[in-house]
C-alpha cells in the first residue's frame, strides 16, 4: 500500500462504490476517471479516493470533487472523462450533474433527489 505526497494536489476525487453506486456502473467510473487522468499526465494533480456509501444513493453514482465541494450526480464512466477534462483540467464544472456546491455550507442546485434532514425538529 502506498502514502502518496499530496503536496501538488490540486483536486481530491472521491467516488462512491457502495451498493447503490455500484450498481450504476461506479466501478467503470472510477477507472475511466483514473484512466482520463493518465491520459492527460495529471496523476500529480488529482487525487481518487474510492469510497463506500456517500449517502445520496437515489442519485448513484454519486461523484465529490474537493476543495470546491461540488457533488455530482448520476456519473457513469463517460461523464466521469468529461469531469476530468472540463471540471479538474479546465475549470468548467458540469453544471447539469451538480447537486451540491460549497459557498460557507452546502448548497442544493435543486437537480438532485431531496434529502432527508438529520435535523430533528
Amino acid at each position: 500500500m502506498s502514502t502518496w505526497d499530496l503536496s501538488t494536489v490540486r483536486h481530491h476525487v472521491l467516488i462512491c462504490n457502495g451498493g447503490s453506486c455500484l450498481k450504476q456502473l461506479g466501478d467503470e467510473t472510477t477507472l475511466a476517471i483514473r484512466d482520463e487522468i493518465a491520459q492527460h499526465k495529471a496523476e500529480g494533480l488529482i487525487h481518487t479516493t474510492r469510497t463506500r456509501c456517500n449517502g445520496r444513493c437515489e442519485d448513484a453514482c454519486v461523484v465529490t470533487v474537493y476543495p470546491q465541494g461540488i457533488w455530482y450526480k448520476e456519473m457513469t464512466p463517460e461523464l466521469g472523462r468529461r469531469l476530468v477534462r472540463e471540471h479538474l483540467l479546465e475549470g468548467k464544472p458540469l453544471e447539469d450533474q451538480m447537486i451540491y456546491s460549497y459557498e460557507t455550507s452546502f448548497v442544493p442546485t435543486g437537480k438532485g433527489r431531496t434529502g432527508v434532514s438529520r435535523i430533528k425538529q
